[in-house]
């Protein structure tokens, strides 16, 4: 007894075991789970390749409709939607960027594209990081898994490519917006880094004003900064006036050490922490490039920052 059949684009039909393997085993856990397993213990559906389609096929005499339907459903619902997720995600984002972006030159849509990837499986998400991503694929996982089982339960024949074009409605629109957060993030980071190649370019011109500085992380970002001889200079903004409004404009709290490196003028830095891989860090490295030392632990910083970086 066929029950439906779903046919796969010819750039899947290597995935086609993938699919069929995922969809025996969703439907087996759920008939494993299920109130009338032991009516139906020789199985209840198997799913068959026949030239870039996978049919399902009922089992008899242990299907009945009426108990087992819903559930067949069900799983290849779960089990689609996970190959979606899987294999042609990740191809509906990269269609998006294109169709968006590709005549607009100064778009870099592969930028755009891992931007997109990030958000959705690299970012840390307030320091939630694997926990907020899976519980998030869950959720975009279950849109699709709603849409395809209402669909079986009409419809025999499945176009896998035609339905993640044409349907997959609110799946759909939720990439988008992830695409559109995804340029936003994109231009910021354009700007940001435009920003720091200025102040690159200006640190460059400049000439030096103190030979040595030395500059101590005490966790977060709270910075301290003494001469060469470990003496406290002062935090204060540059001297020239365009500068000091750019970094006012453009930086975050947390980068107000760069200005008052900038002030200063140092021909070297030696940055004392015990996280040389923070984001201040590098771009200090970046700005004064050629000049900055990175210190984890030395004998001039050892106790002070053991003293401050103390839970």
């Amino acid at each position: 007894m066929d029950l439906f059949t779903v046919s796969l684009p010819a750039s899947l039909h290597d995935s086609i075991e993938q699919l069929q393997s995922l969809l025996t085993e969703h439907t087996n856990e759920d008939l494993h789970n299920y109130a009338h397993a032991d009516a139906a213990s020789g199985g209840i559906a198997r799913y068959d390749l026949r030239d870039g389609a996978i049919q399902c096929q009922a089992i008899l005499p242990g299907f009945q409709l009426k108990f087992h339907g819903g559930l067949v459903y069900k799983s290849a619902s779960r089990a689609i939607a996970e190959f979606v997720m899987q294999r042609l995600e990740s191809k509906l984002l990269s269609a998006i960027v294109n169709r968006k972006y590709k005549n607009n030159p100064s778009m870099d849509t592969a930028v755009i594209e891992q931007y997109c990837h990030e958000l959705l499986h690299g970012k840390d998400w307030e320091g939630l990081g694997g926990k907020f991503h899976e519980a998030d694929r869950i959720r975009r996982r279950g849109k699709i898994a709603e849409d395809l089982e209402h669909y079986l339960q009409e419809q025999t024949e499945l176009n896998l490519e035609g339905f993640t074009t044409f349907r997959l409605h609110a799946y759909r629109s939720e990439l988008a917006e992830i695409v559109e957060y995804a340029l936003d993030e994109y231009v910021l980071d354009k700007q940001y880094q435009e920003f720091i190649s200025l102040l690159k370019y200006f640190v460059q011109m400049q000439e030096s004003k103190v030979p040595l500085v030395h500059l101590l992380h005490k966790g977060g970002p709270d910075f301290a900064m003494y001469n060469e001889s470990f003496q406290t200079l002062e935090h204060k903004p540059p001297a020239d006036r365009i500068v000091a409004e750019m970094l006012e404009t453009e930086m975050n709290i947390e980068d107000m050490v760069i200005s008052s490196l900038i002030s200063v003028s140092p021909k070297q830095i030696t940055i004392h922490t015990r996280q040389p891989e923070l984001q201040v860090i590098r771009t200090i490295e970046t700005i004064f490039d050629g000049r900055v030392n990175v210190c984890v632990q030395c004998s001039s910083c050892a106790s002070t920052l053991d003293e401050w970086i103390q839970p």
